[in-house]
């Protein structure tokens, strides 16, 4: 009897084993399977990330007073210089120009970069610029009608940011996002705010980062970027790119979406926008001038003065 009762413990010693062994097997091949999930699923085998979204068709272009960005909201353009800030109705006529927008900050600015416009609110990026070096970085915001300053958010410094080239408002996540000109680990990444406190979110780095990023708009849960990266004394056109930053995200992946092979003159690239209404690209670029470390230093052959001009392209969605 003794014999039997023992031989049955080791029986049921030996099931219950293979009934742990079966089952570790188990929650290792289902823990495999997510790993291979997680390695199939490359951006580089999705066309979706990996091609352009739009075909852009250029529709014309309109010169205007500012060198740096422009933005689209309603019946209205606005655009930025360097030192000004200038509002046009929809047939490009000027309605208002800040030749003086700099009053009113705690802390000496001297340049206005891209800009971006949300309810009636300019969003600038405007900080202290000299021969490619930036300090004194700010997220401004101006009243869309006055082109006045109406607040500032405060600036993390511990963020990395050297420089701002550009920004962009994300009214999909209540989101204001930055750029910079200036390479190396500073123009590699974008920098987040939040839009009613101001306050930093975090960083998002550029997986394949252009270079001399120079404007920012958020389109239809992308935001694009302009980068100066063709050598204009070589003819070199400058380019369009665009990405995806997903919530909690610290990477995205970058996509060449349009070379600029058909502007004017090869020069600068600067910003960009949007208009919803009439779904076209608005584009700033400027010719004439040779531009040496983010300053105008002189005349291409030819012209005596600087261009800037918005180009506008229709665009279309390319097939899925």
């Amino acid at each position: 009897m003794k014999r039997i009762l023992l031989l049955a413990l080791i029986a049921m010693i030996v099931l219950l084993a293979a009934c742990s062994a079966g089952q570790k097997t188990a929650t290792e091949a289902t823990e495999a399977a997510k790993d291979a999930a997680i390695t199939t699923a490359r951006p580089e085998d999705d066309a979706s990330v990996m091609l352009p979204k739009y075909s852009y068709t250029l529709d014309g272009s309109h010169e205007v007073n500012g060198r740096q960005g422009v933005c689209s909201e309603g019946d209205y353009y606005w655009v930025s210089g360097s030192t000004t800030l200038a509002k046009y109705d929809k047939n490009w006529k000027l309605i208002k120009e800040n030749k003086d927008p700099f009053k009113g900050y705690e802390i000496e600015v001297n340049h206005i970069a891209d800009i971006d416009v949300y309810n009636n609110e300019l969003y600038i990026g405007a900080e202290y610029f000299m021969d490619g070096v930036g300090k004194n970085i700010q997220v401004a915001v101006y009243d869309g009608d006055t082109l006045e300053l109406k607040r500032t958010f405060p600036f993390e410094a511990k963020s990395g940011q050297l420089e701002c080239s550009g920004i962009a408002v994300n009214p999909d996540n209540s989101t204001v996002w930055m750029c910079s000109w200036v390479g190396e680990e500073s123009g590699r990444y974008l920098y987040g705010y939040d839009l009613k406190t101001g306050k930093y979110q975090g960083k998002v780095h550029m997986q394949m980062p252009p270079q001399w990023l120079q404007g920012i708009a958020y389109y239809d849960g992308w935001f694009y970027m302009t980068a100066d990266d063709g050598t204009a004394d070589d003819k070199e056109p400058d380019h369009l790119y665009r990405t995806k930053i997903e919530d909690g995200a610290t990477d995205c992946i970058v996509t060449l979406e349009r070379t600029f092979d058909d502007v004017t003159l090869q020069g600068e690239i600067e910003g960009l926008t949007f208009d919803h209404d009439t779904k076209q690209l608005l584009l700033l670029y400027n010719r004439g001038a040779r531009i040496v470390l983010g300053m105008p230093k002189g005349f291409y052959e030819g012209y005596d003065h600087e261009i800037s001009e918005v180009f506008v392209y229709n665009m279309t969605e390319r097939s899925k």
